[in-house]
């Protein structure tokens, strides 16, 4: 019994529900498809859950078709037959369609009257069919395709040749504008800017134009021929249909567009505000307890980077599209290969700003980075590059100079000098207060050096061997810190020399006979002459005549 009770209310709620809804809400949901024949639509068929209107319509027009293209047919032959639970549309010994009282109700008249007129549509369809597939037709398709590319082709060069004259008129006048404000002043690059919109902009005409030519010449030529008249219903659309969903879906998110706009702007001032205040900042027109003038340009790079980040996060939910899956995956692979891909290059860009701070060296600098030792001639996010003694460029990435040691010869030789020193080992026959008076002999000789701080020598070890000796030297420019040291070895060889004291080697083993000195006849001799090359190592277009 309650089984039955559920029915019986399960029936009377259909009921209700159908006496509700009216049947106008019921027609406009069954879903129709076209019957065409060359293109033109003849009517439109329903289907049922089993065997769609698209399958429908579909099968019903192969055969109009197939009796169309049969001589046999004629379009008078097209008939109504009544059968049992509908009425069939024949045409000669084939049946091209049935009507059933579902389709009279869809269309509000009876299936007898429904049948009739499909029938007058389909043998009048037939005679269109066959009319326009007679030799008279095709022949005046095919002039109608000739004028018309003759016509495309004179509307071609027409338009060719208005717009070499209007470039070249356009040209002219431009360029003397840009040259009388370039005279006067700095808005020439303005000038240029407008030059280049308004070249593109013209462009984009030009190629709108073209484009619209070729689709009415296209469209019209398809609709000629019966072959292809169904396309040329399609030409249009192929134009008209991105504008429609682009302007409906302009229409659509105006709301988001306008708060896009606004917020742009909001994010313009307050950068060009949070700019102006580091410029400020830069010149020193505006002071911060602790921070370095040279760091307002870098502090202005990293919260700008910040107020745009911020901006696109807030942007994100408001633009177009955004909600959709393929708009999450796209953004989701971006994401993965800016991770993967750059994971070293933001590793150096963020070194690059910690150098900044860290105040390691600034463009200018004599520096040693690890093996490397040069002058830095530009400081990159992600690079800085280094000009050696030797003219060449070395190019260290930012993320090894912060993890690793940095020799700057310049940051402190402005208040205390470089001092350059010099290891000798002198073993223990001779007193240290002769070899402290040689070294600073050799000092004394040497140009190059600073004033202050008066040459010293330590006593850095005593060994098993020999006594360790270094002498210290203010350096005068730290840009000529290689030819001072030069200079410097070559008059601590000199005064050794001169005073017969020899210097020891690492590896002293014992006292050799003699002491191994440069004798003072050939101390400034002159160098042997190069011997010259045999007569058959010389070039045969270098011998001598």
């Amino acid at each position: 019994m309650v089984w039955l009770s559920l029915l019986l209310s399960l029936l009377v709620v259909r009921d209700s529900w159908a006496q509700e809804v009216p049947p106008q809400a019921i027609e406009a949901e069954i879903v129709t498809a076209p019957v065409t024949l060359d293109g033109v639509v003849l009517f439109h068929v329903r289907g049922v859950s089993s065997y769609s209107a698209d399958k429908r319509a579909d099968l019903i027009s192969g055969r109009i078709a197939a009796a169309a293209a049969d001589p046999v047919v004629r379009p008078e032959d097209v008939r109504v037959e009544s059968i049992d639970n509908a009425i069939r549309i024949d045409a000669g010994d084939q049946t091209l369609m049935a009507v059933i009282e579902a389709d009279a109700r869809l269309e509000h008249v009876a299936a007898t009257d429904l049948a009739r007129a499909h029938a007058s549509r389909i043998g009048q369809a037939i005679g269109n069919y066959r009319q326009a597939r007679s030799p008279d037709a095709l022949w005046r398709s095919g002039v109608r395709t000739a004028t018309a590319t003759l016509l495309l082709l004179m509307g071609t060069a027409v338009l060719i040749w208005f717009w070499r004259w209007f470039d070249g008129v356009l040209g002219r006048r431009m360029q003397a504008r840009i040259h009388s404000v370039g005279i006067q002043s700095f808005e020439v690059m303005r000038a240029e800017q407008i030059r280049a919109a308004l070249h593109n902009t013209l462009l984009v005409i030009r190629v709108i134009l073209f484009s619209g030519l070729a689709l009415v010449y296209a469209g019209y030529v398809l609709a000629q021929w019966p072959a292809t008249h169904e396309l040329s219903h399609g030409v249009a659309g192929l134009a008209l249909d991105p504008l429609r969903t682009l302007m409906a879906g302009f229409v659509r998110n105006i709301p988001r567009l306008a708060f896009l706009a606004v917020l742009l702007i909001l994010v313009r001032v307050i950068l060009r505000v949070t700019r102006l205040f580091f410029e400020a900042v830069g010149r020193g027109t505006v002071r911060l307890g602790g921070f370095d003038r040279e760091w307002a340009g870098p502090t202005y790079k990293l919260v700008r980077v910040g107020i745009v980040a911020f901006g696109l996060i807030v942007a994100y939910p408001h633009i177009p599209g955004s909600e959709s899956d393929a708009f999450k995956g796209v953004s989701l692979f971006i994401g993965i290969v800016f991770s993967l891909g750059s994971s070293s290059s933001i590793a150096n860009i963020i070194a690059g700003y910690m150098m900044t701070y860290r105040r390691a060296f600034k463009v200018g600098d004599r520096v040693k980075i690890g093996e490397a030792v040069g002058d830095v001639i530009e400081a990159r996010l992600q690079v800085t590059h280094l000009r050696s003694p030797k003219n060449e460029e070395i190019i260290i990435p930012n993320s090894e100079i912060l993890s690793g040691q940095v020799l700057n010869y310049n940051s402190l030789s402005k208040t205390h000098a470089l001092l350059l020193h010099i290891e000798v080992r002198i073993g223990y026959a001779t007193s240290w207060r002769h070899i402290e008076a040689i070294l600073l002999d050799a000092a004394s000789r040497t140009p190059g050096l600073a004033a202050e701080p008066i040459p010293f020598v330590w006593i850095k070890s005593l060994g098993e061997f020999a006594v360790t000796y270094e002498l210290n030297a203010p350096c005068g420019d730290v840009k000529t810190m290689l030819a001072t040291y030069t200079r410097l070895h070559q008059n601590v060889l000199d005064v050794f020399n001169e005073h017969g004291v020899q210097i020891m080697t690492p590896a002293y083993e014992g006292d050799p006979p003699e002491p191994k000195l440069v004798p003072l006849k050939d101390l400034y001799a002159p160098p042997p002459k190069a011997p010259s090359p045999r007569p058959e190592t010389v070039a045969p277009g270098n011998r001598p005549v």
